[in-house]
């Protein structure tokens, strides 16, 4: 679009899903507005603005719905730094600007995390409308006769907050808001003389808001936690071999950082000198301290117990593991789940319909049942506050939310609530081998050379093919080579065959290393060998065969031990009626002897499109989850309900997957079931509440034993009670 611009703003005071939809529904009808997203947990709103489109324009209309605004830098299309339109010392009331200002920061404010909620805008409404409303009941007793105008009046200014928010949301596209009903309720008692329920009716209603804005700013502590777990400051070696004090945000790729013991590690890297056990479980959930030395990756985040260590830098601040896990947790609670979106469908026409019952129950009851008219409209008004959906539409998103949160403070990442729910309901896990069920490090255990032919021949052969391959058997391979001494020729026109073998030219000689599979269809007879190929794979080692124009080399064999936790881990998913079954392109006895060990199905001697086939396979049986290291096995992920990465939080792993376990543990897949299906069973409890008390207090109110701040007390208390519930997910932990 020619002229557009990509701008972002921060957007607080919203709470539930409710306020997402009102934002979103607001902004999209104002002209050269396009894409608009909005975030609940990060409170971020981005659209695209195109002419005649006015930044200020966005800004008044959010504001005018009671949200308050800050600009944040966003990228337009020109690539220049634009920020929306706002003044960041807006009138906490709503005002909109006149004009438009562009700020050259966008930093969120922290004093603004931090308030506590007593100090917040929607608390400070509440504390004015309970001194209101107790003011106007201390005067009645001392002015009994001015009883219904003190109410009346306290009444009218409490709705003042509340009426011009319905009055823009009508404006706005959205006239059967949660405010209209309340507003309407409330007018509605005070013309039947009950000005003192309907100042209650109001106060309720702002506590309830207060309530959802309390959930919210719990949920985002969540998220700002991980925030906190790198420290203020990082120790950036200089090249005269001291030390300088920066804060982490500074560090860029290729600094080298010292860290020593005790302190928390300000930065991803790789170590270059030193070793110590480090203690990841503030990022991924591990409770060991893991052994770490030259040449491993750290993540932001972790401490350092004992030993000093000197990092590079590998990943910038904003790219880092805490950065990264921030971003999906907070993507992730704006992606909603299937049963999310039914209960906004539902909503939708909830309000509308709930109008409808009410001026049924106002119209009919005289004539049908012979209640005055006064009594009609009296219950048919508290029918109108029953029907406030705050409760059930924030029922599944406050789980949600908190189920998430849960996930990320161990190490257990999802991408949103359609993949935390599809989890808990997968009938079967389909797993990798090599790098999942196994270490990922295998190491060779056997070379035997063809007739005519040396051991270090093979290794050094086969190792020169394999330069540059990332897969962990080129890498056992190349170990071997180095362990052994030998120098590695240079090679041309290296390729790979997926799935089955690498090839390369050397010394004008064509050197293949692949499977046993790739060499039979290649013709080659293994003569003698093959009795050897035969009883390796019984032990259940991998065999490469290394081949030379076409003819037999020699074979190389490795071992890749299963994880320490895997075959605790697969018990866990059986006990949860969870069926396991390995894929692996690996031979069938090499399969069958890891599975066997680890009480699991498996399919072995696979291709990556027979893994598709095997997976699709599965699917057609119900929901299926793929686990994998999120590089080798990004097809079968996809192709899956749901794709777990076991990648350790490489930047593949966060990326390719709906999930990821960072702890690169196999318990971490049925600690996943165990969150998704603790986090369903909290939403069945929310709407169970939000519908049940709705339905006990409708009947009430039409038999005349509740009346109307009863009425309203039953969507407040509902919030209540739901939001208490959903907290309860972030005490979430793993069965023992």
């Amino acid at each position: 679009m020619d002229g557009a611009t990509r701008l972002s703003w921060r957007v607080e005071g919203m709470d539930c899903a409710a306020c997402v939809a009102k934002v979103t529904m607001a902004v999209e009808r104002l002209p050269g507005v396009s894409d608009v997203e909005v975030n609940l947990m990060a409170e971020r709103m981005s659209l695209t603005l195109a002419p005649p489109g006015e930044a200020a324009a966005v800004v008044r209309q959010v504001e005018a719905l009671g949200y308050a605004t800050r600009p944040e830098p966003a990228t337009g299309a020109a690539g220049k730094t634009a920020a929306g339109a706002s003044c960041p010392d807006h009138d906490p009331a709503g005002h909109a600007h006149d004009r438009a200002t562009v700020h050259a920061h966008g930093e969120q404010d922290p004093s603004d995390a931090e308030r506590p909620w007593w100090r917040t805008g929607k608390a400070m409404l509440v504390w004015a409308l309970g001194a209101l409303v107790a003011g106007a009941y201390l005067l009645s007793l001392a002015l009994p006769q001015d009883h219904y105008w003190l109410f009346l009046a306290a009444t009218l200014i409490a709705l003042v907050p509340f009426g011009r928010r319905a009055v823009a949301l009508a404006r706005a596209g959205s006239p059967f808001s949660i405010e209209t009903l309340m507003c309407t309720a409330a007018l509605g008692a005070v013309v039947i003389g009950a000005a003192e329920e309907a100042a209650i009716v109001v106060l309720l209603f702002a506590v309830g808001e207060l309530l959802e804005n309390v959930a919210a700013g719990r949920a985002r502590a969540g998220i700002r936690a991980l925030a906190a777990l790198i420290p203020r400051v990082a120790l950036r070696l200089r090249t005269d071999g001291g030390t300088e004090q920066i804060a982490p945000d500074r560090l860029a790729v290729g600094d080298l950082v010292l860290v020593r013991p005790g302190d928390r590690v300000p930065c991803d890297g790789i170590i270059l000198d030193g070793r110590s056990a480090l203690d990841e479980s503030p990022v991924t959930g591990e409770s060991i301290p893991v052994a770490r030395g030259p040449g491993d990756a750290v993540r932001a985040g972790s401490i350092n117990t004992d030993g000093a260590l000197r990092l590079r830098v590998t990943h910038a601040a904003s790219d880092n593991t805490i950065a990264r896990i921030i971003r999906m947790v907070e993507d992730a609670t704006a992606s909603r789940a299937p049963t999310q979106r039914f209960i906004e469908r539902f909503s939708a026409w909830w309000t509308p319909g709930a109008m409808g019952v009410a001026l049924l129950v106002i119209l009919l009851p005289p004539f049908l049942l012979g209640w005055d008219w006064s009594t009609s409209l009296y219950r048919g008004l508290a029918v109108l506050l029953i029907a406030c959906p705050c409760a059930l539409v924030i029922s599944v998103p406050a789980a949600m939310a908190s189920g998430l949160s849960a996930g990320a403070r161990r190490g257990l990442l999802i991408k949103g609530g359609a993949a935390l729910e599809a989890i808990g309901a997968a009938r079967a896990v389909a797993f990798d081998k090599t790098g999942t069920l196994t270490e990922g490090r295998p190491r060779v255990t056997d070379v035997i050379a063809a007739p005519g032919r040396e051991a270090d021949e093979v290794i050094g052969l086969a190792a020169a093919v394999e330069q540059g391959s990332a897969h962990p058997l080129a890498k056992a391979i190349l170990a071997e080579a180095s362990a052994r001494g030998l120098t590695l020729a240079p090679v041309r026109d290296a390729a790979a065959i997926p799935g089955r073998a690498v090839a390369a030219t050397l010394h004008d000689r064509q050197v293949e290393v692949g499977s046993p599979r790739h060499a039979a269809e290649r013709g080659v007879a293994l003569g003698g060998l093959a009795e050897a190929l035969e009883r390796l794979e019984g032990e259940g080692k991998t065999v490469s065969v290394a081949l030379i124009d076409g003819a037999l080399l020699g074979l190389i064999a490795l071992r890749d031990e299963p994880r320490a936790d895997a075959a605790a881990g697969i018990a866990a998913l059986h006990a949860q009626g969870v069926a396991a079954v390995m894929l692996t392109g690996d031979n069938a006895r090499t399969g069958a002897a890891i599975a066997g060990a680890l009480g699991m199905g498996v399919k072995a001697e696979l291709l990556p499109d027979d893994k598709l086939r095997e997976i699709a396979a599965l699917r057609a049986q119900g929901a299926v989850v793929m686990v994998g290291d999120g590089i080798n096995d990004a097809p079968a992920l996809a192709a899956a309900t749901v794709g777990v990465a076991m990648g350790g939080g490489t930047d593949v792993a966060l990326e390719t997957a709906d999930a990821a376990v960072l702890k690169d543990r196999v318990s971490g897949v049925s600690e996943l079931v165990g969150l998704s299906r603790a986090t369903m069973a909290n939403v069945k409890q929310n709407v169970a509440v939000a519908v049940g008390l709705k339905a006990v207090f409708l009947g009430t109110t039409l038999v005349g034993t509740t009346g109307l701040w009863p009425a309203i007390l039953a969507d407040t208390g509902a919030t209540v009670l739901v939001t208490l519930n959903a907290l309860r997910l972030l005490r979430w932990k793993p069965a023992a």
